[in-house]
């Protein structure tokens, strides 16, 4: 009996060990952070990041633009696009993995809170910019109309955007005011809206950079991206016309598709004009001066001929600074090129760049507000191409990587979702058509990524439209990717 006894004890331990063993392996292949195992029928290389639905209350069409970074305290801030309505920066805590309002444009600005058509605050557009303090500067623009008032044509007039200021320390948000409004004297009289609605219309504001160290913030409009300067020492000055300089210039878009401010190491604001130049404001000289750039050898007109036949808005570009102040990368919307620019050269000479090859291979690509640097230096960038692999349709997004000091491009693989069921894709009357299935099963993105960042740990954040969704990438994921 006794014998017995044992022999059965033994079997039933190791029946629980065996058992717990088996939910153990279940649990890890479950798991949010684990990464799905790979599908050999599959020829992608699939780069498995976690989903998060973003507030549904803080979006009206499910989208959301350029406006996405990471505060000092770790945590992500993500502007968003309620048209007709308002517009929000939200905060996700990588810890909790919840979200909370912490910026109701409308309420901050002293606007009506209940839908105004055309007239409200429906973006937040800007590439959150965060200053050595921590805080985070932004601003909001225009929308588009309401389909009544395109029935009725009757549309609201947009007054013009808000600069904002919030500190996570605090949690204080400040209304900075609004650069250029309707009634602004400098908005030239025969002033026609360019990409809007209406004739006259206020400026909204698509780029907000701070130079805290001087004091002043640099501030780009929409939709005649006008640049301008505000002295956070003298507020009662108001915002500075850097560029145009005449009224005939203003009746045109200044600067080049939807720019943004790079500060070098010496101060010198510097932007790309709409024709082709790059501008310096120095507020050392209090002067802007223009001079050429030149990327290959070549103007971007001539260096990108082809794709702007295809596509008018091809010039669109994103550029980002290294911590060496004076060099910058830069991408163009319909091209598969990175460039490297030298940006600390003096004034009066051209500006000169040069492609550091090809991030991927494919067709048709589109590469929108992704371009990151990380801090071992690293160029992180989303592309989209077409699917030709014959595994599926549509389109596929990479991330690539480019390690400057081995001068070595790498393609991470294709966003791939590894908790699907994050959002109810058959059940939502609520816009997402912005994911599509391959045949292996795996959610992709489909449309487009509008945003990207790199956060100070290696983590990788993208925002996907439709429905409007935070990407996050895992240091681990992109390390075992790298090796693959």
């Amino acid at each position: 009996m006794r014998c017995r006894f044992r022999c059965d004890n033994n079997k039933i331990l190791t029946l629980i060990l065996a058992s717990v063993l088996f939910i153990s392996c279940c649990c890890v292949g479950l798991s949010a952070e684990s990464t799905p195992a790979s599908n050999s029928t599959s020829p992608l290389k699939y780069l498995w990041a976690k989903a998060y639905y973003i507030p549904p209350e803080t979006t009206t069409e499910e989208s959301g633009y350029f406006s996405l970074c990471e505060g000092k305290n770790g945590k992500i801030y993500i502007g968003t696009a309620a048209y007709g309505r308002n517009s929000y920066l939200v905060e996700f805590d990588p810890a909790t993995e919840e979200f909370k309002i912490v910026v109701d444009t409308h309420k901050l600005v002293g606007l009506p809170l209940e839908p105004t058509g055309y007239a409200a605050q429906s973006k937040i557009h800007t590439r959150n910019f965060v200053g050595p303090s921590g805080t985070i500067y932004f601003g909001s623009k225009q929308g588009y109309p309401t389909p009544d008032e395109v029935k009725t044509g009757k549309i609201a007039t947009y007054r013009g955007g808000y600069v904002m200021t919030y500190n996570p320390e605090t949690g204080e948000a400040k209304n900075l005011g609004m650069p250029m409004p309707i009634d602004d004297p400098r908005i030239a009289k025969h002033s026609k809206s360019i990409d809007a609605n209406t004739d006259i219309e206020g400026e909204g504001v698509i780029d907000v950079t701070a130079d805290e160290k001087r004091g002043l913030i640099y501030v780009i409009t929409s939709e005649h991206s006008y640049w301008m300067l505000y002295d956070m020492k003298h507020p009662e000055k108001g915002y500075r016309l850097l560029g145009p300089k005449n009224e005939k210039e203003m009746e045109k878009r200044y600067l080049l598709g939807q720019s943004n401010t790079l500060v070098d190491r010496y101060g010198r604001a510097t932007v790309i004009t709409a024709d082709y130049h790059i501008a310096r404001y120095d507020p050392r000289t209090d002067k802007v001066t223009l001079d050429n750039l030149l990327l290959d050898g070549k103007p971007i007109p001539e260096l990108i001929a082809d794709q702007i036949k295809k596509y008018k808005y091809a010039d669109g570009f994103d550029w980002r600074l290294a911590a060496d102040g004076r060099t910058a990368y830069l991408v163009f919307l319909s091209d598969l090129r990175l460039f490297k620019i030298d940006l600390g050269g003096r004034t009066g000479r051209p500006v000169k760049g040069f492609s550091v090859g090809n991030r991927i291979q494919g067709k048709n690509p589109d590469s929108r507000g992704s371009l990151c640097i990380a801090k071992d230096g690293s160029v992180y960038s989303a592309i989209r191409i077409d699917n030709d692999t014959g595994f599926g349709r549509g389109f596929l997004h990479h991330l690539v990587k480019y390690d400057p000091r081995r001068k070595q491009m790498m393609d991470l693989g294709v966003f791939a979702v590894k908790n699907p069921e994050f959002f109810d894709f058959a059940g939502s009357s609520r816009p997402h058509h912005g994911f599509h299935t391959l045949p292996d099963g795996t959610l992709t993105p489909l449309h487009y990524i509008l945003s990207m960042i790199v956060a100070h740990d290696g983590t990788i954040y993208a925002t996907v439209l439709y429905p409007f969704t935070l990407l996050r990438v895992t240091p681990e994921q992109i390390q075992l990717n790298s090796k693959k």
